[in-house]
């Protein structure tokens, strides 16, 4: 699809914000170099410290060439006998990230040993701490290391635990580094103000699909994005999360709970049952209104024939949420349209009985499906309308929840 839209503001979740990257001797290593590329692109400023194994696997160098910094690696500067690096980084950075963690750092970390630059700026490092653990799946399960990593939690650390898989050395099991997109909503949750803590927030997303015959279905251009970053954000500031999503191209992340379905009523079904536990619900979800009546269990041949399918309007999930809403939930819609779409925003908001409803003209470049981005109103019942700007759909999510918030607040 080609882009004609005016090009928005980059988005650069971690601008102006400093990461410590500590590397340990692993394989992984290889990884965290390119890790590291990703989040210079999102704006983070970072100072790499490598320990003597970490550095047999990728050289200083390179993390000085990709941070624009130079690549800390020993407790000494004999050109500057009064510099002390792990009393400077720990005051420069808002975060510290080791990764990959190996056992020996682990264990060194959790039993105070601080015998490299590592490890003694662990010590001295204030801030919020980042490990992932990264290692053969036997020795990440022996009960030495799953001691250590219940010390470091105990004592505030977030480990992350690594991913299921097979590792470089052939074992299968619990032990290779997570994806990007998990290292990343990890260091930004560690940074993000957590002003949805403590709420349960329930999300829909992506589009369903309506069988006919086994091969045929009736769905719609839903890429799921907009939901996913909805679900992300309210991560990341603090809540736990429950996605429901349609069949999409893209995997729930691992670090919230997830329910995938399939059609209109199985959603239906499981939105039902979630919502009572929720505080928030936003149903980004773009649900079919309608499926067919009948469903043929073998395909259906072409003949030289029109053929005709009856249709049924599904449950509107939406409409039966507002009418279940319990005191102090709130419900947040969205409205896709190609025309009208103030009045049809308004009418949708009174007629399902929302807190807020997000609108979008989806024929406006850069908006609405398969986009990265998205352009939309905010429309409260007092009918006040706040206009968003051509933005990535998480800062979009941003904004969502700063205006839920003020609607709890009453302001």
């Amino acid at each position: 699809m080609t882009n004609h839209c005016k090009e928005p503001h980059v988005f650069r979740p971690l601008e102006g914000k400093n990461i410590v990257f500590g590397i340990s001797g692993g394989i992984a290593a290889f990884k965290a170099a390119d890790y590291i590329r990703g989040l210079k692109k999102l704006g983070a400023n970072i100072k790499v410290v490598l320990t003597e194994n970490g550095a047999r696997f990728v050289t200083p160098l390179t993390f000085s060439a990709l941070t624009g910094n130079p690549c800390f690696h020993s407790m000494f500067d004999q050109n500057n006998p009064s510099f002390m690096p792990h009393i400077e980084l720990a005051n420069w950075g808002d975060v510290l990230v080791i990764l990959p963690a190996s056992a020996d750092i682990i264990g060194k970390t959790a039993n105070g040993i601080a015998d490299d630059l590592l490890t003694t700026l662990f010590l001295s490092f204030d801030s919020k701490k980042l490990v992932f653990p990264s290692m053969n799946p036997a020795m990440y399960e022996n009960p030495a290391v799953q001691d250590n990593i219940q010390r470091l939690r105990d004592r505030g650390v977030v480990v992350v635990e690594p991913e299921e898989g097979t590792v470089v050395c052939g074992a299968k099991g619990r032990g290779r580094l997570p994806g990007f997109d998990t290292v990343l909503v990890q260091i930004r949750k560690a940074l993000a103000h957590k002003d949805l803590k403590g709420l349960n927030i329930l999300v829909t997303s992506g589009p369903t699909r309506e069988p006919i015959d086994p091969i045929r279905f009736i769905s719609n251009r839903s890429s799921g994005k907009m939901g996913l970053a909805i679900a992300k954000t309210a991560f990341i500031r603090g809540a736990r999360v429950r996605l429901v999503t349609g069949p999409t191209c893209m995997e729930p992340p691992p670090y919230f709970g997830s329910i995938q379905v399939e059609t209109a009523n199985e959603m239906a079904q499981e939105v039902f049952r979630e919502a009572e536990a929720a505080d928030i619900i936003i149903m980004a979800a773009a649900v079919a209104d309608y499926s067919p009546v009948t469903y043929s269990a073998s395909k259906i041949k072409k003949s030289d024939q029109e053929m005709t399918i009856r249709l049924e309007k599904t449950t509107d999930i939406l409409k039966e949420l507002g009418a279940r809403k319990k005191p102090g939930q709130i419900l947040v819609g969205f409205c896709a349209e190609t025309e009208d779409l103030i009045e049809n925003g308004f009418k949708k908001l009174e007629q399902k009985n929302l807190d807020l409803i997000v609108a979008n003209n989806i024929t406006e470049p850069g908006a609405g499906f398969d986009w990265d981005t998205n352009k939309v109103y905010l429309i409260d019942p007092d009918k006040n309308i706040e206009e968003l700007p051509l933005l990535h759909k998480e800062e979009v999510a941003e904004r969502i929840f700063d205006r839920i918030l003020k609607l709890n607040s009453g302001s």
